[in-house]
């Protein structure tokens, strides 16, 4: 898989100063454009989107300084419709605007081509399990929040505190599903994950009881999912089995994301320091 990646992110170099069609890109990977996003933002860091913006404006700062081409054309060959939005643009990256930074030579940001390789430490083993499941139906309060890749999430962290003992208690005694319990499920998320783009967030269960009233249903098909187990300090050992999943396990598997709600189950302990988690995914058979 990393070595198909690779050869994606030598495309994305090719076609810089054309149109760099995601699509395309997740041919050349031999894998679903979906999965391309989901594991270029897990390994990178940063949506795919945002990774060619920026190596397209590092390209185009070169040829600003050099001087020999109208600024205008330069924004024209990296896809940019006028001269203002590539203004707008290149000061976001560089702090400055082209025509400042092509008559005072000023230090520009740059942002480096990316490769991946697969680092092999042998510390650690992955527990998962791969799942048939028939279609299944989410019961829970429903709310839409930021998508926050790095510590907590607020938005979430309020909305479920403002739910009450109640419908909390309600929710246990639906549950009649597998994964059991009360879930934390994101869908509808923004194909370019990026920071700030929002999410569904239910804070449900897997039941096939009647819906109470006030409480939203997602209705999720049939098909396989991969369960990720594991346990240790909390929140550490969550954040690094998500990690985990698509920097080791999906590289090194015959299996790809497919669309659809990435559901955690997590039990606390007493003094909330230590956590044991399920991470549920969708999950596909790669194609030959």
């Amino acid at each position: 898989m990393l070595e198909r990646l690779n050869h994606a992110m030598e495309r994305i170099e090719r076609q810089l100063d054309g149109s760099v069609d995601a699509g395309e890109l997740a041919r050349v990977a031999a894998t679903s454009e979906h999965h391309l996003r989901r594991m270029f933002s897990a390994l990178a860091g940063m949506p795919l989107s945002e990774y060619i913006r920026r190596r397209r404006l590092t390209v185009a700062g070169a040829e600003v300084l050099d001087g020999r081409e109208p600024l205008l054309q330069i924004a024209v060959r990296y896809g940019y419709s006028s001269g203002e939005a590539f203004a707008r643009a290149f000061r976001a990256m560089h702090g400055v605007g082209p025509a400042e930074a092509r008559r005072t030579g000023a230090s520009l940001s740059s942002q480096p081509r990316m490769s991946f390789r697969l680092v092999v430490d042998g510390s650690s083993s992955m527990r998962y399990r791969v799942v048939d499941k028939p279609e299944f139906t989410v019961v829970g309060p429903k709310t839409r929040v930021p998508l926050v890749h790095s510590g907590p999430n607020q938005a979430i962290i309020d909305f479920v505190r403002g739910l009450g003992e109640r419908t909390h208690a309600q929710l246990e005694q639906l549950s009649d599903g597998e994964p059991s319990g009360v879930l934390a499920v994101c869908d509808d998320l923004d194909p370019s994950r990026a920071e700030g783009t929002e999410l569904d967030y239910y804070h449900g269960v897997i039941t096939s009881s009647p819906v109470p009233e006030g409480m939203a249903t997602l209705t999720v098909r049939a098909g396989t999912w991969a369960e990720f187990t594991t346990s240790g300090p909390a929140p550490e050992a969550i954040q690094n089995l998500w990690r985990d999943v698509f920097t080791e396990w999906f590289p090194s598997n015959p299996y790809r994301s497919r669309p659809g709600p990435e559901i955690l189950r997590t039990r606390m302990s007493e003094d909330g320091s230590e956590a044991d988690a399920a991470l549920w995914l969708p999950v596909e058979r790669e194609t030959a």
